[in-house]
């Protein structure tokens, strides 16, 4: 075998032509999709760090519009202070609203009460709390809610059942809440 350098030569220039047309596929489909407001002759022949100055700051505006759209969207959803978007703590989670939850559970014979106080972004917790109370075979009576500055206090009466073991059904029923609220806390 022969070793030809001019062939050599050809190898490595036609492979670094075949690299630029490629890249300038690339490009070309990136400007592509960049919406323009008017095409201009002046935009489709705009030099290469131009087009993609505009696809850099196109793309900018989307994640800016898509944070607008997501605060928009939590604040109809009622729920405030997104960990992203405010000043964060350690773990991630935000300053502002943040509360981690605590439960009381009141035993009154066939009767009981949740008091679940937490933040603005524990809200799922009361949902929750009510399947789980029925789940456990016991009525629920009333469940209400109150929203004070970062601070949402729910409110559940129950009537567990009329038998003997009143007692052990409600300290079972106690135990799973307060085990509930304890593991959707640990992160």
């Amino acid at each position: 075998m022969e070793n030809n350098p001019n062939s050599s030569r050809t190898d490595r220039k036609t492979i670094e032509r075949n690299r630029r047309n490629r890249m300038k596929a690339l490009y070309a489909k990136l400007n592509s999709l960049v919406p323009h407001q008017t095409p201009t002759f002046q935009e489709a022949t705009s030099s290469l760090p131009d087009q993609l100055d505009k696809a850099a700051n196109y793309i900018k505006r989307l994640q800016m519009n898509l944070e607008k759209m997501k605060d928009w969207k939590d604040s109809l959803m009622g729920i405030e202070n997104r960990p992203c978007s405010r000043t964060s703590m350690s773990s991630g989670r935000t300053m502002e609203g943040f509360r981690s939850p605590q439960i009381e559970v009141h035993e009154m014979g066939s009767a009981m009460e949740v008091v679940l106080t937490t933040g603005l972004d524990f809200q799922f917790m009361f949902n929750e709390m009510i399947r789980l109370i029925h789940e456990e075979g016991a009525e629920i009576v009333s469940a209400s809610f109150s929203v004070v500055h970062d601070s949402v206090f729910h409110t559940i009466h129950s009537k567990v059942g009329d038998s003997d073991q009143v007692g052990n059904e409600t300290a079972r029923i106690s135990e799973k809440l307060k085990k509930f609220v304890h593991d959707a806390t640990a992160f």
